[in-house]
């Protein structure tokens, strides 16, 4: 192992992330939902995600403002809007998510958004917990500007994940993409670790292409796949709306789920054992030369988390320092 990096058992990375949450004024409880979120990051293979995510917390324009308690701003039987109060969104949207998993098991069905929250964290994290409850999950996340449209030199849109989870006999299918070319985690990430970006993904400030994260902090970062990302990323921001975000800088965070009871027009077993069939048929087909397998949305992740469950989680010593001296 490279002497710059440090692997620790998942009892201690843990132990690391909640002293470092503790110590920046979270509670017991929100220190151990926030912690959870970034370990599974960390044990899918997402180290920008992962413990390294906790650095941003303090350092976010928005965590000096108050905090307030999470509550909700109008619901129904199937739907409901939590204000956030300007919580961490893995606090704000974990909640949220909860919500939606109760009133689709209970009627069906449910939408529900969340307004006043920053940081979403992973949309995967999310829509796996709606799968493994046998429920079939859209997550959109529109976000704070810092992607430019197709021949724009300026930040317009949020990077937008959108994430989908349903069920099989083999396990919960996911899938989570954002709609940038590039992360805006793994952009700061970079920034912190003094690490290039890849060509083609950001432009500085005066719209030309660039690999440092600073320039294209200043700047911007390029959609995915063009128009096609583009397209993406504005109806997702648009979506966002509807879980109360706003035009306005300072409040274009706006998340949404969409969750629903497969058996609402398929039998359960059904469903799961057909997607399982689907999935067998997509890993059969032939390969071309020198390609091992063909790997399904998540199935990386997963056995990712499941070797470093077994091995441990490897970060940056740079990282694991910081967290244990991280104060607000």
């Amino acid at each position: 192992m490279p002497s710059d990096r440090i692997r620790l058992s998942v009892a201690e990375a843990r132990d690391l992330a909640e002293r470092a949450m503790r110590r920046i004024g979270y509670d017991a409880e929100e220190a151990r939902v926030v912690t959870d979120h970034v370990i599974d990051a960390a044990l899918c293979g997402y180290e920008y995600s992962g413990l390294a995510k906790l650095l941003n917390i303090p350092e976010h324009r928005r965590f000096k403002q108050p905090r307030r308690p999470i509550r909700v701003l109008r619901e129904t039987e199937i739907s409901a809007l939590y204000d956030g109060g300007n919580n961490v969104g893995m606090l704000a949207i974990y909640r949220a998510a909860q919500a939606a998993i109760a009133k689709a098991a209970t009627h069906g069905f449910a939408i529900v958004g969340v307004t006043n929250s920053w940081m979403s964290g992973r949309s995967a994290y999310y829509v796996e917990m709606i799968a493994n409850a046998d429920l079939i999950g859209i997550h959109t996340a529109g976000s704070a500007r810092i992607v430019a449209p197709p021949g724009g030199k300026r930040p317009a849109l949020g990077t937008n994940p959108i994430a989908f989870g349903l069920p099989s006999s083999r396990g919960p299918v996911v899938f989570d993409m954002g709609t940038s070319a590039f992360m805006g985690t793994d952009l700061i990430y970079r920034e912190r670790m003094g690490q290039l970006l890849p060509e083609g993904v950001a432009i500085d400030s005066e719209g030309q292409p660039t690999r440092d994260p600073a320039l294209a902090r200043a700047g911007a970062l390029l959609p995915f796949g063009g128009y096609k990302g583009f397209g993406l990323a504005f109806i997702v921001q648009a979506l966002g709306l509807l879980a109360g975000s706003a035009l306005d800088p300072d409040k274009d965070d706006g998340y949404l789920f969409v969750v629903f009871k497969p058996d609402l027009l398929a039998d359960l077993d059904d469903f799961k054992q057909q997607v399982r069939e689907l999935i067998e048929r997509i890993k059969a087909t032939p390969r071309e030369p020198g390609v091992n397998e063909i790997r399904i949305p998540g199935e990386r992740a997963f056995r990712s988390r499941e070797r470093a469950l077994r091995e441990g989680i490897q970060i940056d010593r740079l990282v694991y320092q910081a967290l244990g001296t991280l104060h607000a």
